[in-house]
């Protein structure tokens, strides 16, 4: 059986000339907000893209991403953004939102952390380094020496920080510097085996996402690939989701499946287990950076 895995979508292209910006909201659901939203950027000389909206009849709140061009302020994106920025405050307080306004061309820049498992880190390099993720990869942070090869060879900056019971806070006060000294947007647990302080999930909170098997917590601790083929499991799968205090249940951005048979091996589940992992994170790690993820007390509201 050859896993089948439905391939990443496109980012949405830019169109030529002109500059790019999203705005993502959210807040109380009231008549009026698409209105107000669609005049503001009208007089702000605006053209519209794209435009999501979703409202929650559970939380009564409000989601909206509106991908916009300014072609009047082609080549100078600041003063594009300043236009942009500058008068929504007065629509966000009417309707009390959260939101912000950002250039959709400039990359984040994003910090990626590994233990000893690579196939995450290799797969998050290899499509940013063909240009399928647009991301700036700053940093790759270990806990162990392993992949400092791998890292260098893409010219990514490797700091080895090992952790134990009792240099933990030290190490997380080195991993705070990194991330200030390299201006880090996003951070990507991309299979790092160790658990985060509470004070630096709150933190790194929103911007932080982890990456484990859908196993949890049905099959919890070591080994788990070894206990779903003891049990004949039909399905297995992976969830990226946002780094909380409360380990791997953060609100789930994405998840991946593949069906398997009785004829799989615990090394052959590993191994789809690997491309499944693979296969979420990078689409989680794509959406939140398109900023078409956004928080919903503890789901995630996300326009793909």
């Amino acid at each position: 059986m050859v896993l089948d895995l439905v391939p990443m979508a496109p980012s949405t292209p830019a169109s030529a000339g002109d500059d790019q910006y999203v705005l993502t909201l959210s807040c109380p659901d009231r008549p009026g907000i698409v209105h107000a939203v669609a005049a503001y950027l009208h007089r702000a000389g605006g053209n519209i893209a794209d435009s999501q909206q979703f409202g929650d009849p559970y939380s009564e709140r409000f989601f909206m991403r509106v991908h916009v061009s300014l072609a009047q302020h082609s080549g100078n994106r600041e003063a594009a953004l300043q236009v942009l920025r500058s008068g929504f405050d007065v629509v966000a307080d009417e309707f009390g939102m959260t939101w912000r306004i950002d250039d959709i061309n400039q990359h984040q820049r994003v910090l990626i952390m590994v233990s000893q498992y690579g196939h995450c880190l290799n797969d998050l390099l290899f499509r940013t380094e063909t240009g399928d993720l647009p991301l700036d990869v700053a940093a790759v942070v270990s806990n162990h020496p392993t992949f400092a090869g791998l890292a260098r060879w893409h010219g990514i900056d490797f700091h080895h920080l090992p952790v134990d019971s009792d240099n933990r806070h030290e190490a997380e006060r080195q991993l705070l510097k990194i991330i200030a000294e390299q201006r880090i947007d996003l951070v990507v647990l991309a299979r790092y085996m160790q658990i985060l302080s509470p004070g630096l999930c709150d933190e790194l909170a929103g911007r932080a996402i982890n990456i484990h098997h859908s196993f949890l917590p049905s099959f919890a601790g070591a080994r788990p690939y070894h206990q779903a083929h003891e049990r004949g499991v039909k399905l297995i799968g992976a969830t990226a989701h946002y780094v909380t205090a409360v380990l791997d249940e953060g609100p789930i951005i994405e998840q991946e499946i593949a069906r398997v048979d009785h004829g799989y091996t615990p090394e052959r589940l590993v191994a789809v287990g690997r491309d499944v992992e693979c296969l979420a994170l990078a689409r989680a790690v794509r959406w939140h950076t398109e900023r078409r993820v956004l928080l919903n007390g503890d789901r995630t509201v996300v326009f793909r």
